[in-house]
């Protein structure tokens, strides 16, 4: 479903399938026009060179819009600073890079289904608590999700 462009609303760019399903699972506890999820990128620097032949343009031309990456780490801490690198200065309020450290096949393992942990996020985002997002493979994003909550939070749940 496509969001309304005229109005404050936030793309999601996955990873992969599995970050799709997330991204998904926090899209269905979302009661919002407001927030899309994209085709999965095929790979974290894929999600970084959509972002920056098809995103940042269209981001610099509509301040109604956000973007969160989804990337995976790969236990290669360095890719998160990487993909904050590519986004351009005037738009770093406004998009986002999320990650597991590892995959999220370590996530599901946990905390059950892809969709249930996009749910579970999306619960702790509405509510202002960590309980998902401080699982080990999570925690790094602490102050991506702080952001992200100050931000996005009023869009996704007024």
């Amino acid at each position: 479903m496509s969001v309304n462009k005229s109005r404050t609303h936030v793309l999601v760019l996955p990873e992969d399938g599995a970050n799709r399903q997330i991204a998904n699972g926090f899209q269905l506890a979302v009661d919002s026009r407001q927030l899309q999820v994209l085709v999965e990128a095929g790979g974290w620097m894929k999600v970084l060179d959509c972002f920056e032949t098809d995103h940042i343009w269209e981001m610099q031309r509509s301040t109604n819009r956000f973007m969160v990456l989804l990337i995976d780490l790969d236990g290669k801490q360095e890719r998160q600073w990487f993909a904050l690198t590519k986004i351009p200065r005037d738009l770093a309020e406004r998009v986002f890079v999320l990650s597991t450290s590892t995959e999220p096949e370590g996530l599901k393992n946990d905390l059950g289904s892809y969709e249930a942990i996009g749910r579970a996020l999306a619960k702790d985002c509405r509510d202002g608590t960590e309980l998902t997002w401080s699982h080990g493979l999570l925690q790094h994003n602490a102050e991506e999700v702080r952001r992200l909550r100050e931000r996005v939070r009023p869009i996704l749940f007024p």
